[in-house]
C-alpha cells in the first residue's frame, strides 16, 4: 500500500510530519510512504528508508489562505501534488494536516464526489465512555439541508460499521432536545427521513449524550459539528490540566497520584484525540484523510494507521454500494 503525505501541512510541519512518517514505516512493514514537500526540506531523507519515496513540491498552502484561491493558484503545492498522485492512482490514499478548507476544495476539484453524495463530510472520531463515536459533518458544510444530513448518516453508518466492526451502528441526529418535535425545519425533516430509512436510527441526541457514547454516529451540519469537536477537545484539555494541578499540589497528593497513575494513564490515553488519527473526507471518490492541524509525530503515526485501515477495509466502495442500494431514500 502506498500512502502519500503532505510534509508541509500543519502547525508542526515538517519536522513532526516526517518523524511520524518514519515511525509508521518502522511499525508497518506492508506500506510505502510518499512524502511531498520542498526539496530543501526533504533532500536529507534521500536513501534513508527503503520504502520512503520523496516527491518535491515548490509551494505550500498556508492555514490563513482562502481555500479555493489557494488551490487554483498553487498547483505545485504539496497538497495539490499529493491529490494529483491520488487521482492518477500512483498512491492509495492521501493525508494532510494542512488547511482544512483547501484540502476539501482541492479534493472536490481534483477527485470529485461519489455519485449520489451532494456534499462530502469531515468525519472525526470522538472518544466516549463506551468507545468512540463518528461525528459528521465537523466543519466542511456550515449550511446543510435535510438531504445532506441523511447522506451524512449513511456514510457515517458505513464508516462506523467497517472501521469499528459494529453491526448496524446506532445513528443519532444532533438536536437541542430529545423530543421529535424539537429543532429547526431542516432537522425535523431529516428526522422524518431517517426514521423511515433502514439505518439503525435512535432519534435525536443532545450534546450531553455524546460523551456517554449513546450512539456510534452523530449527524449534524458542519457549523454545529465543528463547535462540538472543538468544545470536547477543550474540555478534555482543561480536565487533564486540572488533574495535573491537583495531583501535584503537595507531597500527599503526589503520593496519591502514584497509587492511581496506571488508571490516570489509561483515562488520558482514552480521551487523547491523537490516539484516533485523522478524519476522512467521506463522500470524496478516493481516500483523503485530514489530520489535526496541531498534530505531532504520534498523531501523524495514528493518522497513517487510520488511512491504512480505511483502505484495507475498502470503506469507499462500501459507501458507494450503500448509496446505490438506498436509492430513492436519499432523495429527500
Amino acid at each position: 500500500m502506498r500512502l502519500a503525505i503532505d510534509a508541509m501541512g500543519g502547525d508542526h510541519a515538517p519536522e513532526e510530519i516526517i518523524k511520524g512518517s518514519l515511525e509508521a514505516l518502522k511499525y508497518f512493514q506492508d506500506i510505502e510512504i510518499v512524502l511531498i514537500g520542498k526539496e530543501e526540506v526533504l533532500r536529507g531523507l534521500q536513501g534513508r528508508e527503503k520504502r520512503l519515496k520523496l516527491v518535491y513540491a515548490s509551494e505550500v498552502i498556508e492555514n490563513d489562505e482562502a481555500p479555493v484561491t489557494a488551490v487554483r493558484k498553487k498547483k505545485d503545492s504539496s497538497m495539490i501534488v499529493g491529490l494529483e498522485l491520488l487521482k492518477k492512482d500512483e498512491v492509495d490514499a492521501f493525508l494532510s494536516a494542512g488547511n482544512t478548507g483547501a484540502l476539501m476544495a482541492g479534493a472536490l476539484l481534483t477527485l470529485g464526489r461519489i455519485k449520489g453524495i451532494d456534499r462530502p463530510a469531515l468525519a472525526p472520531i470522538l472518544p466516549t465512555l463506551n468507545g468512540a463515536t463518528v461525528l459528521l459533518d465537523a466543519g466542511s458544510n456550515t449550511n446543510c439541508d435535510a438531504q445532506n444530513l441523511v447522506q451524512f448518516a449513511v456514510m457515517g453508518h458505513v464508516y462506523a460499521e467497517k472501521m469499528f466492526g459494529i453491526e448496524r451502528p446506532r445513528v443519532g441526529l444532533f438536536n437541542i432536545g430529545a423530543e421529535e418535535e424539537k429543532g429547526n425545519e431542516v432537522v425535523k425533516k431529516a428526522f422524518e427521513e431517517l426514521k423511515k430509512s433502514k439505518l439503525n436510527f435512535i432519534g435525536n441526541v443532545e450534546g450531553r449524550d455524546i460523551p456517554y457514547g449513546v450512539c456510534e454516529v452523530v449527524v449534524c451540519d458542519g457549523f454545529v459539528g465543528n463547535a462540538i469537536l472543538k468544545s470536547m477537545e477543550g474540555i478534555a484539555s482543561v480536565i487533564s490540566q486540572l488533574l495535573k494541578e491537583e495531583l501535584t499540589r503537595n507531597i500527599f497528593t503526589k503520593l496519591g497520584a502514584l497509587l492511581i497513575m496506571g488508571g490516570l494513564k489509561r483515562i488520558t490515553k482514552k480521551m487523547d484525540y491523537t490516539e484516533y488519527g485523522g478524519a476522512p473526507l467521506l463522500g470524496i471518490k478516493k481516500p483523503v484523510i485530514k489530520a489535526h492541524g496541531n498534530s505531532k509525530a504520534k498523531a501523524i503515526f495514528n493518522a497513517i494507521k487510520q488511512a491504512k485501515n480505511f483502505v484495507d477495509n475498502d470503506v469507499l466502495n462500501h459507501i458507494k454500494e450503500e448509496i446505490e442500494s438506498m436509492g430513492d431514500e436519499l432523495s429527500v
